[in-house]
């Protein structure tokens, strides 16, 4: 059987071109096999594609500084593989037989020449995998090896190996603004693929994707730039994924945080593998997958040791858990047997640390439910002043569920709120991606975010009377400002909504104090929120939008509204009959 020509190296791939060509290549093997097996087909070699790139990237640089340094080619071979030089580096160690050009080279199966006889290029693919967890312990029990099961289609998981070799991942580390890390095109196109796949799924899609404008609102509101991070229920590990970004975003290293998860479905706990080894993140995400409530994996995380940051989007109204009156984990309350959404709650407050805050996706009805005890347990957190901020999301954000959300903020210190809540009501804001998804704008993530850090941080009535005519604030009242509200090294860098831009891009670096908004937020003490039976349904508390008035007497209004109705209906009548008269020539 002849080679596949060896592809000659592909110029850099933008991210259009990434896209198109991926997912086409994804259709290849559309149909042929479950939806669940198909996305860890694709998946999986896009993880493999991606470091099996970057290692011949790091490879060429090797050689290149070697030969700069006088090296023969006999002495470059003998040291250009050394394992620390690549892992040192960030880099796996991809054997022999798992980098991309020996698949490529043998897409049709492994040429006889080889002295093995002919193999399908599945059989390859799952060895490749093999070799690839053996030579990198973080990987160990995380890539798939389904490649060669019956029922995948070996001709056209040849030709796909042959479409996915035009793409590149590596190339991408240029220095500047216009460069761009491999990992980070990677990353794009692998979350790319997780939206499209939840999409396809439906339903299914939600256990393991939850969408990245909903993720944004997390992030942006806790700023999790250092320490423990931590999500009890990770699917495929998008709020760790935001959170690097952020903090990249921002300077930043992503090693600045520590990454600890759990998920329950074992083939959603090696997507969230992947996904982390692809954005460069070592996470803890347990040595296996398993029941949060049924076996906590991460029991060191409390206390003082506790987690800095919870970011979490839990299946919402679990009837069938894990359940365990006696967990020490139910401090306000045991949750009731028919729905988790309290367990959730209470599992994270019990990782929080001191200082600790948490960001928790849930169904609506955890915010006024009073079934099974759950609005005794809702009053003693709030009693307990741990909750910050609700936020109530629009409509079909998510593809998986009609139900409404919204987030509940937790703090363990409000500091200067100490016995308020803030309330945002969101579900105005958004816009349909298509007739079945709404997604949030980087303008609608800002308001929310803004409101919110300017509520928790007030900003000192000296720093508003300092404010020069330059837009600079004093020194030592730009001191007293919340971190990322005003940095005084990185002016340019601020975290999405710290400040307001104008319609040029320029910055108004007036410090905002926070204000009630009629219709959108409300900041309500603690005796307000009991006189409302702790219901914490921000509809309730921030009230309607206000009217403008545009002037015009009511009496003058309603006669001109009169007079225009009547005009509308005299139309009408006019028309009727010549639809009358039309409809008479026609009998």
């Amino acid at each position: 059987m002849p080679r596949t020509k060896k592809a000659a190296p592909q110029a850099p791939s933008t991210m259009k071109e990434l896209k198109d060509t991926l997912w086409k290549a994804a259709d290849k093997l559309r149909g042929s096999m479950d939806a669940s097996q198909y996305k860890d087909v694709i998946l999986g070699l896009v993880f493999l594609k991606y470091v099996s790139d970057a290692f011949d990237e790091r490879r060429d640089r090797i050689r290149d500084e070697l030969t700069a340094d006088g090296y023969d080619d006999d002495q470059i071979a003998e040291l250009i593989d050394d394992t620390d030089e690549y892992t040192g580096r960030g880099v796996f160690w991809v054997p022999a037989r798992a980098r991309w050009a020996f698949l490529a080279e043998n897409a049709k199966g492994l040429d006889p020449a080889f002295g093995e006889g002919i193999r399908s290029i599945g059989s390859l693919i799952d060895e490749a995998m093999e070799g690839l967890m053996q030579a990198n312990p973080q990987l160990s029990g995380t890539l798939p090896r389904i490649f060669n099961r019956d029922n995948v289609d070996q001709r056209r998981l040849g030709e796909l190996i042959d479409l996915f070799n035009s793409a590149r991942f590596a190339g991408q580390g240029q220095a500047g603004e216009s460069g761009r890390r491999a990992r980070d095109l990677l990353g794009e196109v692998y979350e790319y693929f997780l939206e499209k796949f939840a999409a396809a799924e439906g339903k299914r899609g939600g256990e393991f994707y939850t969408p990245a404008s909903v993720v944004r609102v997390l992030v942006e509101l806790l700023q999790p730039t250092h320490g423990r991070v931590y999500d009890p229920a990770c699917g495929s590990g998008g709020m760790f994924v935001q959170a690097e970004k952020f903090i990249d975003a921002h300077h930043g290293e992503g090693s600045d945080i520590s990454v600890y998860g759990q998920e329950l479905n074992e083939r959603t706990w090696r997507m969230a593998k992947m996904n982390l080894a692809i954005h460069g993140l070592s996470g803890n995400l347990g040595p296996r997958w398993g029941d949060t409530f049924a076996r906590d994996l991460h029991p060191e995380l409390t206390g003082d040791k506790g987690a800095d940051f919870v970011m979490a989007n839990p299946p919402f109204n679990i009837k069938d858990w894990a359940r365990n009156e006696d967990d020490p984990r139910w401090k306000y309350g045991v949750p009731p047997a028919g729905n988790a959404n309290y367990a959730w709650i209470q599992h994270i407050l019990s990782k929080l640390a001191p200082d600790g805050q948490a960001g928790v996706v849930m169904a609506n009805g955890s915010m006024s439910s009073n079934s099974g005890g759950e609005g005794q347990i809702r009053a003693e957190i709030v009693e307990a002043d741990l909750v910050s901020c609700m936020v109530a999301l629009p409509t079909q954000l998510f593809r998986s569920t009609g139900i409404p959300v919204c987030v509940w903020f937790f703090a363990k210190d409000k500091g200067d709120r100490a016995g308020q809540v803030l309330f945002i009501d969101a579900r105005g804001l958004g816009h349909m991606v298509d007739r079945a998804e709404r997604a949030l704008s980087d303008e609608d993530i800002a308001r929310i975010a803004s409101t919110f850090h300017a509520w928790m941080n007030p900003v000192p009535e000296r720093a508003q009377r300092d404010e020069t005519h330059s837009g600079s604030l004093s020194e030592d009242a730009a001191g007293t400002l919340p971190p990322g509200s005003l940095s005084e090294d990185a002016e340019g860098d601020l975290p999405p909504g710290s400040l307001s831009e104008d319609a040029e891009g320029d910055r108004d670096e007036t410090p905002h104090p926070y204000e009630n908004i009629p219709g959108f937020c409300y900041s309500a003490t603690l005796a307000e929120i009991k006189a409302a039976d702790y219901a914490l349904t921000p509809g309730r508390y921030v009230g309607a939008a206000e009217v403008e008035d545009d002037g015009e007497p009511i009496q003058e209004k309603l006669a001109r509204l009169r007079t225009e109705l009547e005009a509308q209906f005299a139309e009408s009548a006019r028309l009727a009959d010549v639809v009358r008269e039309q409809l008479g020539r026609v009998s």
